[in-house]
């Protein structure tokens, strides 16, 4: 068996967002099992220390030990996450045959971003795509593929067709020549709206009409 992280997780018979709340409270979170042997599904919980230490990892291929059943290998399918603090609220684990490829995502990073040639000119790294689809067999399947951005000049993009992979792995994405990657643009300007200046000032016009007013008065007072 390849050296991989295992996940011990206990069965679980409850269901309904009351009982996954008391589950979060308790510091466990609740998760699905499916593929595989487990066709239909089989609902779990596991600890949050537990599960970040998997996450963290960042392994694409782990094992799920199941309470006292067998150990399955099982890729991360999904997860979801609390809207405001970001912390995982459901986990998915999909069984996978060792022998047969599946498709899965991978993230892409950038690497040389900061030594690009049209980010050095003063140009902006814009990074478009940040995953993709690959096939492979399970134990082949990357953490994540790295895309070297240093050659990039103002004006030139990286595509998917550009995207380099290790022996096994393939990237399944039709017209992947058109899929940007990244690009190095130049900053947008932003144009300050053009203020009209009065031709006439208002506290000499105020003044004007405050002088003849006062003449005014002291040629009716001289009448008197």
């Amino acid at each position: 068996m390849a050296d991989r992280p295992t996940l011990e997780v206990e069965l679980r018979d409850t269901r309904g967002s009351r009982a996954t709340r008391r589950l979060r409270r308790a510091g466990l979170i609740p998760g699905v099992l499916y593929g595989g042997s487990h066709q239909e599904g089989v609902s779990f919980q596991v600890g949050t220390r537990e599960l970040r230490r998997i996450l963290v990892d960042g392994s694409a291929l782990v094992d799920v030990k199941l309470g006292a059943e067998k150990t399955v290998p099982a890729i991360l399918k999904d997860r979801q996450l609390h809207p405001v603090r970001d912390e995982v609220t459901h986990i998915d684990f999909l069984e996978v045959d060792l022998k047969e490829k599946i498709r899965a995502m991978v993230a892409l990073e950038l690497t040389g971003a900061e030594e690009a040639v049209g980010v050095r000119d003063g140009g902006i790294l814009d990074h478009v795509t940040r995953e993709v689809e690959i096939e492979a067999l399970p134990t082949d399947i990357p953490e994540l593929l790295e895309v070297d951005a240093s050659g990039l000049d103002i004006g030139s993009t990286l595509s998917l067709a550009d995207v380099s992979t290790p022996e096994g792995v393939e990237i399944v994405h039709e017209h992947a020549e058109e899929v940007i990657v990244a690009s190095v643009v130049l900053p947008t300007k932003v144009e300050e709206p053009e203020i009209e200046e009065e031709t006439e000032l208002v506290g000499e016009e105020g003044e004007g009409e405050g002088g003849e007013a006062a003449a005014e008065s002291e040629d009716s007072g001289g009448d008197d």
